[in-house]
């Protein structure tokens, strides 16, 4: 089994923990996700059987985050 540990540390972790949540909770039979926040920190946990769904899912996430981040710029939240 492969795994990824992410860590965001931002003013948006909270925001970035919103958006990934409900996708974290889909049962998916190649990937298992958790996700942590604790003072303006981020942390996913990525667990996958075969690297390309270990790609998949860090693709995936970072985009959301990336995304969450540019709408919080834009929006001066």
């Amino acid at each position: 089994m492969l795994s990824a540990k992410l860590r965001l540390v931002s003013a948006d972790a909270k925001d970035v923990i919103s958006t990934l949540e409900p996708e974290s909770r889909r049962k998916l039979s190649r990937t298992n996700v958790i996700i942590h926040e604790k003072e303006g920190e981020a942390t996913i946990e990525i667990s996958a059987t075969d690297a390309s769904a270990m790609r998949a899912a860090l693709n995936s996430y970072l985009e959301c985050i990336r995304i969450t981040e540019d709408i919080s710029k834009i929006t001066g939240e």
